[in-house]
Parts: structure tokens; C-alpha cells; sequence
């Protein structure tokens, strides 16, 4: 494998951690530092909320839309804007190898961009060997930076997971959500997590990446009640396996039985509607009683993606400097990231002509399980020739082709 000589500039290890302890970055055991995961200054333990809500989507007011200026915006002022909302962001290296070469065109972002989207749930314990990623999704851009497409894969994938020196993992065969947490065992942390994650990815699809990004659980419905709202269509009735009503109130399972009164269970009903933070958060987590479970969720977690970016967009947040940078710090304090050594500003700016409306959710496995007769889930021939076109750059070619691909979700 190519060694990367631009794009892992010595000091990203050593990224200055969020200000403020934010909830964004995991224990580091056995790491030395890392800002506030297992321990603040002095050793001291970093104070943990009681409850984690998901996920990853808060990336996308980010890297989804509201980062991805519009043109209203005076780009000086954007800018600056994006350098000091960001500024608290805690950065890493969760690439490791699988970051683009020079070759494959390192740190210049005038061509295609690709990043690894990891949503993680950190709800039962906080330990940093103790989590799966189930929510895996590579961001892609074409060189004409006018266009997004958001893809799935499949937690249950069967892959072959390399050998990891950092945390004493000799190589193997498991599914890919387990990738994360045999990364973070032994002192690897999240951030050797995330690098098993991208070296997996990379070995099973051939793509390499321009950046990552850990998403936890906290944060994300106070997000979307910034947002106001997101407009949700939902595809199939389904009963909430995590949240139910307590006189009237919503509340997760756990806490309503603490309650000792009766409990209505939340039931997300057929139809678009606008959702409040936590009816989004919630009905984006459910994959029991779904048709086709895991992949139902994968669409539904794409579909708020586009739902919040576009949100974004028409509420005027983008063209709002007091809106955006406030909606910028609320998502920076939910996520690690990965630019590549790239700054963040930059980074960020080099996508502003993607809106919410041309993000183009698509499907892997045709959108339902692809087993190989053993109970193994494997991805199909025609996924794996769309990631040969995310790779090659030629995806537009090869939706246009197969169109069947395309998520159906609004």
C-alpha cells in the first residue's frame, strides 16, 4: 500500500480537543491525551450525560448543507464565519491508511471528494472498545462539486478486517459494523476505530478517503429543534422499540418505566409529516417490524440527511450568518473529524454549491438482504461495480445507467 507522504501531517494527532469538554470525543484509554473522553485535566473524569440520542445526521448540517454555502452568502464573510464556528472541532486521524495518496490526488480538493460518515451508539456504556458502528456511509462528490450521493453499507456485511497493530488484532473475517469496535480495543480508541473501519471499507469497495467523521448520540435533537423541524415522509407504519408516551410526554422505555405509570408506545404513522427532534431521532433508529429492517433504516437515515439539509436551505439558515454560526457550534459539538490536514474552512468552503437538492440518496444490495445461502450477507455484483464508479468517479454515469439504485424515499 502506497505510503502517504501530504495528506497525515504530523501534528493531526495532536489536534487541539473541543473547548469546553465536548460529549463528542470517547475515552482514549491508555492513550495519554486526547482531550475529554476518559478524563479531563488532572485525570479528573469528563462528566457523561445520562442518555446519548443519535446520530450522525448532525454531519449533515456540516457537510450536507449548511456548510455547503449558498451563493447568497458573501464569501469572505462565509469563511470567516465557517474558521471561527469550527474552531473548537475536535480533529484526528481516523483515516490512518485509508486516506487518499498524492497519487489518488492527497490533499487537493478540486477533484472528487469522498468522506466516511461513522454513526456510533454509545447509549449502554461509554467505553471506547465497547462500541459497534452501525450506521457506515460514504459521502461523495463528484469533481463538479454540484451534486452529493449518500451511500449505505450494510452493518451485517460479511468482510475481511485487516490486521490492526494498534490494537493487537492479528486479521479476520467478521461483519463490518465489528470493524470499529476490534479498532478501539486494547487503547486504540475511537480513532483506531475509525481507521480498522476506513482500512476495511477500503479493502472491500477499493474507495479512499478525503475525510471521516465519528458521530455519537448527543446533540442531535437539539439540532433539529434549531432547525425548527424536518419534513419526514415515512414509507411504513412502525411501532417505536425505544421510546413511549408517559401522560402525553415522550420518553425513552427506560425512563417511562421509572415512572411507574402507563406507557403508550410511539407509533410513527404512514405519511409525510414534519417531525420534531425526537420523533425524528427516533423513527431514524428503528429497524424492527420494518420490511426490510436494517436496509429500511439505511434509507430512512439517508432520507433525514436530505430532509435537515434541505431544511437548512429553505429556512434561510444558509444566508442567516447569526443562524449558521449557531447551528455550526451546535453540530461541532457532536462529532470528531478528519479534513485530511486540509483546513476545515477550506474544506468546507470547496463544497458550498450542493444543496439539499442534490443530494441523491442510493441503495446497496437493491435495498434488501443479499445473503450467500449460509447466512452471510455479502454485497451484490452491482454494488460492488457502484463503488468501482465512486472510486473511478463515474458515479453519474452509473445511476444514470442503473437507475434502479436510487432511493425512492422523498
Amino acid at each position: 500500500m502506497p505510503v502517504q507522504t501530504s495528506r497525515r501531517p504530523p501534528s493531526l494527532d495532536a489536534a487541539r480537543p473541543p473547548a469546553g469538554g465536548s460529549a463528542a470525543v470517547p475515552p482514549q484509554r491508555g492513550s495519554g491525551g486526547g482531550g475529554n473522553g476518559g478524563g479531563g485535566k488532572g485525570g479528573r473524569p469528563t462528566k457523561r450525560k445520562r442518555r446519548k440520542d443519535p446520530l450522525w445526521a448532525r454531519l449533515t448540517v456540516v457537510f450536507g448543507a449548511v456548510l455547503m454555502m449558498s451563493s447568497g452568502v458573501a464569501i469572505v464573510g462565509s469563511k470567516a464565519v465557517i474558521s471561527s464556528a469550527t474552531g473548537d472541532i475536535a480533529q484526528r486521524n481516523l483515516l490512518g491508511e485509508a486516506g487518499k495518496t498524492d497519487a489518488e490526488g492527497g490533499a487537493n480538493l478540486d477533484g472528487p471528494i469522498d468522506m466516511l460518515l461513522l454513526g456510533v451508539d454509545a447509549r449502554e456504556r461509554w467505553a471506547a472498545d465497547d462500541v459497534r458502528s452501525d450506521s457506515i456511509i460514504i459521502l461523495h462528490i463528484p469533481a463538479t462539486h454540484d451534486q452529493a450521493y449518500l451511500i449505505s453499507i450494510p452493518r451485517d456485511t460479511e468482510a475481511q478486517i485487516p490486521p490492526f497493530k494498534k490494537s493487537n488484532w492479528p486479521g479476520g473475517t467478521d461483519k463490518i459494523n465489528a470493524a470499529f469496535q476490534i479498532g478501539a480495543r486494547n487503547g486504540g480508541g475511537w480513532e483506531g476505530g475509525a481507521q480498522l473501519m476506513a482500512q476495511t471499507i477500503k479493502r472491500l469497495t477499493g474507495v479512499s478517503f478525503d475525510g471521516a467523521a465519528i458521530i455519537n448520540f448527543g446533540g442531535f435533537k437539539n439540532i433539529i429543534d434549531t432547525l425548527g423541524s424536518v419534513r419526514i415522509c415515512v414509507s411504513q407504519e412502525v411501532k417505536s422499540h425505544h421510546m413511549s408516551y408517559v401522560d402525553g410526554k415522550p420518553m425513552w422505555n427506560a425512563d417511562a418505566k421509572k415512572t411507574g405509570k402507563r406507557m403508550t408506545p410511539v407509533v410513527h404513522k404512514k405519511g409525510c409529516q414534519e417531525m420534531e427532534g425526537w420523533a425524528a431521532l427516533d423513527y431514524s433508529r428503528q429497524r424492527y417490524g420494518l420490511k426490510n429492517s436494517d436496509y429500511d433504516r439505511q434509507q430512512n437515515q439517508q432520507q433525514l440527511i436530505k430532509a435537515m439539509a434541505k431544511k437548512a436551505t429553505d429556512n434561510g439558515t444558509l444566508t442567516n450568518l447569526g443562524k449558521l454560526q449557531a447551528l455550526i457550534k451546535a453540530a461541532g459539538k457532536a462529532f470528531v473529524l478528519d479534513t485530511g490536514g486540509v483546513p476545515i474552512a477550506n474544506f468546507i468552503f470547496t463544497m458550498r454549491g450542493v444543496s439539499g437538492n442534490e443530494l441523491t440518496m442510493l441503495k446497496t444490495n437493491n435495498g434488501t438482504f443479499n445473503g450467500d445461502g449460509n447466512g452471510k450477507e455479502l454485497l451484490s455484483a452491482e454494488t460492488l461495480a457502484m463503488f468501482d464508479a465512486v472510486k473511478k468517479d463515474k458515479l453519474a454515469e452509473f445511476v444514470f445507467n442503473h437507475p434502479e439504485v436510487i432511493s425512492t424515499r422523498k
